[in-house]
């Protein structure tokens, strides 16, 4: 299931990329799960969090982590097999099914149009998008330096995400589509989840969560 070369892992995201629905939103979100991995550079050993927050009051529902060595070598582009698996390890101790994920990483805004979000949403059949804090691919325009300016991102004449403000005059970040999810739907969720940070909420605790893991072990 899970490559172990380059050659391979990209061979199964073009396999994988053509069933990923890129529309819609979820009717009735009451849980948002947001997802994070941590490491020390050099180190093989992975720390994964994901918590579950309610999508109303952002109050946090559940937590769940996994620690692992990575099985995949770190090759830009084929993220979700270096952190994916331990991932989905941390995703199926959870009690409660999310309606949301939220994923710190790319979605459709990847060269091959399947980052992690694509990925792992596909794979736990749930709703999600991307959001990167820096460039992957394509090319777009600075947006306003108000909250909730955003452009387009366009890579080959695509429209792959978009680069959205979440904080009045701090650097953007970079909203795409997982599975299951538009363009739109997808930033209109990256914007209520934020919450006066720059990244939405959930990837946010999950990285502290991450974090609080590898320096305790």
């Amino acid at each position: 299931m899970w490559p172990r070369t380059y050659r391979t892992g990209v061979r199964r995201q073009l396999e994988l990329r053509d069933r990923v629905l890129l529309r819609g939103s979820p009717r009735r979100v009451r849980l948002v799960a947001g997802a994070d991995i941590s490491y020390d550079r050099g180190s093989d050993v992975f720390f994964a969090a994901v918590v579950v927050l309610d999508a109303r009051s952002l109050e946090t529902v559940e937590e769940a982590s996994a620690t692992g060595r990575s099985p995949f070598p770190y090759i830009p582009g084929l993220l979700s097999f270096r952190e994916g698996p331990l991932l989905l390890r941390a995703f199926r101790r959870l009690r409660q099914r999310p309606d949301l994920c939220v994923f710190d990483g790319h979605g459709l805004a990847h060269p091959r149009r399947f980052g992690i979000a694509c990925h792992l949403g596909l794979l736990l059949d749930l709703p999600s998008f991307g959001c990167g804090k820096s460039r992957l691919v394509g090319t777009h325009e600075a947006p306003r330096a108000r909250v909730g300016s955003c452009t387009p991102l366009y890579h080959e004449r695509r429209r792959l995400g978009t680069v959205l403000r979440t904080r009045t005059g701090v650097k953007p970040v970079f909203i795409s589509p997982g599975h299951r999810m538009s363009h739109e739907a997808s930033v209109r969720w990256a914007l209520r989840l934020c919450a006066g940070y720059r990244i939405p909420e959930p990837t946010r605790r999950a990285h502290i969560l991450a974090n609080a893991h590898r320096t305790r072990r």
